[in-house]
């Protein structure tokens, strides 16, 4: 293909109609003037519009097992670049918000088969007759912070808009216990993993029998996802369900009640506390829940104003968010000088700093390697065992369909049977970097808000239903 140099000026007017710079302008012409630019069109579509692909180069060989003839070959020597590119897989959205949607799409079929059931998934429609509930556990106050309670009057006196900076900072930084909320955020784990043990004991007391009879009879599953305050603390919202004795296929007996989980829940959330014992000049804690525990039953077809599919939904966006609405960085910062690089807020550079400081009283917390998640070291999203499906289920049904049509394209059978080992591959793949050029950047976004679009104009065409559902 044959390039037409552009003069400078043309590129610079270009550049300002379509809202980039001129380096980045003359980088997109390069890749779209380079042969084979269809191709790599068509691996960053197979992406999903990933924003930083891993570039991978190699080959892979398909052979009869018996007659050692090859079945299928293919080599990254005749792909642009003389690359593959795949997607990051990154669950943040900040950083690709292409496989943060597949991430969020994925946790919202998890969470709403465990919420309604889904026999693809393994999981009985009958669990929507099961006791369930959406809690939120919250953290306790470190001190006075702005916000905007019902009254519509802050505690600085004045009134906040819903976009206002000051939001969640401190009303006094002073007296503003920033050692106490980096350290309740890295033991946030610890309280949710106690919490589980304790709200099983209240369940049982309630039931008048002893935890391991109480097993013989019911099960608790949960599905978990962690959001940040702006204040800059992190809570908990949970998808909490009473199963039989068997899980998800069995009816829980007659005493499981959504009132009873309700009061378990809150007693559970009051018992629980975690002790950090005094070290490095730093008194002794004990760390609980805020007094905030929301409990609110799920509606079955409509009958309650929390529905089925605003729980899936409203965890789904949270799974994909880290501390980003605090305004701290999404990696790690490797010196504390590096922040004198960085437009943070003085309330997210305070709880930074805090995690720096408290570093060497507790070595063992790895607070300042967890500094830009301000002390929170604890997975986004997790659930019990038989709660529903995982995420490594959902993937490989993906991946299979993906096999399925590379198969077919290849003029192999779509439903190849390999049980029996009929086949052998043989593949070589070597890491060749990870991300776009200026250009490709611009050029993946673009395909990205197409892909996008047009799952939203799939979304519309079928009236009522969540766009993940349609399109995940």
């Amino acid at each position: 293909m044959t390039v037409f140099p552009v003069a400078p000026e043309v590129v610079a007017g270009a550049a300002a109609s379509l809202g980039t710079d001129p380096i980045t302008l003359a980088d997109l012409l390069r890749v779209a003037n380079s042969p084979g630019f269809e191709r790599w069109q068509e691996q960053i579509r197979r992406t999903g519009g990933c924003s930083h692909p891993i570039r991978l180069r190699g080959e892979t060989v398909t052979r009869d097992r018996v007659t050692g003839g090859v079945l299928y070959s293919y080599s990254t020597a005749n792909e642009p670049g003389g690359m593959l590119r795949v997607a990051c897989g990154n669950r943040r959205a900040s950083r690709c918000p292409a496989c943060a949607w597949t991430y969020a799409g994925d946790t919202y079929h998890l969470i709403r088969a465990g919420i309604t059931g889904d026999e693809r998934k393994d999981v009985p429609a009958t669990v929507r007759d099961h006791p369930r509930v959406f809690a939120t556990l919250t953290a306790p106050s470190f001190g006075p912070v702005h916000n905007r309670p019902a009254s519509g009057r802050c505690r600085c006196g004045g009134s906040h808009a819903e976009d206002d900076p000051t939001l969640g900072t401190a009303l006094d930084p002073a007296s503003y216990d920033y050692a106490g909320a980096v350290l309740w955020n890295n033991f946030a784990g610890d309280l949710w993993r106690r919490f589980t043990i304790y709200l099983r004991r209240e369940i049982a007391a309630r039931a008048g029998l002893t935890q391991t009879a109480m097993r013989e009879v019911c099960r608790v599953a949960f599905g978990k996802v962690a959001e940040f305050q702006k204040r800059g603390s992190v809570h908990f919202h949970a998808v909490v369900r009473l199963d039989g004795p068997d899980g998800p296929d069995t009816a829980p007996p007659a005493w499981a009640t959504v009132a009873l989980l309700d009061d378990a829940i809150k007693a559970a959330a009051a018992r629980v506390s975690v002790p950090v014992p005094a070290s490095g000049g730093q008194p002794a804690r004990v760390l609980c829940w805020g007094s905030q525990v929301d409990v609110q039953p799920i509606g079955a077809l409509g009958q309650e104003e929390l529905t089925e599919q605003a729980v899936a939904s409203y965890v789904a966006k949270y799974a994909t968010k880290a501390a980003e609405t605090t305004g701290t960085v999404d990696r790690r910062i490797g010196e504390l000088s590096e922040l004198d690089k960085l437009a943070l807020p003085a309330h997210t550079r305070h709880l930074i700093e805090a995690c720096w400081d408290l570093n060497d009283a507790y070595p063992e917390r790895l607070l300042a390697r967890w500094a830009h998640m301000l002390g929170f070291r604890g997975h986004f999203s997790t659930k019990s065992r038989r709660y529903s499906t995982t995420l490594g289920a959902l993937r490989q049904v993906r991946a299979d369909y993906r096999a399925r049509q590379e198969r077919r394209e290849r003029g192999l059978p779509e439903d190849l049977d390999d049980s029996e080992g009929s086949t052998l591959v043989l593949a070589h793949w070597t890491y060749a970097g990870q991300g776009h050029t200026p250009g490709e950047s611009w050029l993946a976004a673009s395909i990205a808000r197409e892909i996008r679009f047009n799952r939203e104009t799939a979304r519309e065409a079928l009236a009522g239903l969540d766009d993940w559902e349609v399109c995940a």
